[in-house]
């Protein structure tokens, strides 16, 4: 699962600031951007998708599909949305990369809480893989979950699928199998108590 993520302001990644900037000229609507700090769901940041000329590009989304009756949904799981009706046609034809500095997650001992700041071994920046759709003429994303990395199944029983670079391109096409783009998306997880 992915309850927040964080992008780092300080010491900031190149790669990051970029995608930061290329979003910054696009016009972002009536909701504020959030660009760094712990980001929480409903906040709008940063998400990386194709443009209408199937051209990668920066745009503003809202974190959470925000349904009629109940609660806004974050996540859903990889394994199964390309057959939930509500995913479906997003997983084929609408997926994004969600750039940040790590996630958090919480290893819970009784009523204690643990913090954890999750991130790829040696990169300074993660993308989560999403789907998004549009909702009265804004757009709104998932992040997509997986069975956790070993190293890191002790917090959780779920984490956000992290794709690799190679594997970006491929995400992003709608003419490739998302379940087996999603398949070969393997990196080496590390944590830190945050």
């Amino acid at each position: 699962m992915c309850g927040r993520f964080f992008i780092a302001e300080e010491d900031p990644n190149e790669e990051l600031q970029f995608l930061i900037e290329l979003m910054n000229r696009r016009k972002a609507g009536d909701a504020p951007v959030k660009t760094c700090g712990e980001i929480f769901p409903t906040d709008t940041v940063p998400v990386v998708a194709n443009s209408r000329r199937m051209e990668r590009a920066v745009f503003p989304m809202r974190w959470g599909y925000k349904l009629k009756e109940g609660p806004v949904l974050i996540n859903a799981r990889s394994e199964t949305a390309v057959e939930k009706p509500l995913f479906r046609d997003s997983m084929l034809q609408r997926r994004c990369l969600i750039p940040a500095s790590n996630y958090f997650e919480w290893e819970r001992h009784g009523k204690e809480k643990a913090k954890y700041a999750i991130r790829t071994a040696g990169c300074s920046i993660i993308y989560m893989a999403g789907i998004y759709r549009i909702r009265d003429g804004q757009p709104e994303f998932l992040i997509l979950t997986r069975e956790p990395a070993s190293s890191i199944a002790f917090i959780h029983n779920r984490m956000p699928v992290l794709l690799p670079k190679p594997a970006h391109l491929q995400w992003l096409d709608p003419h490739k199998d998302p379940t087996e783009v999603l398949r070969a998306a393997t990196l080496d997880i590390e944590y830190e108590t945050a």
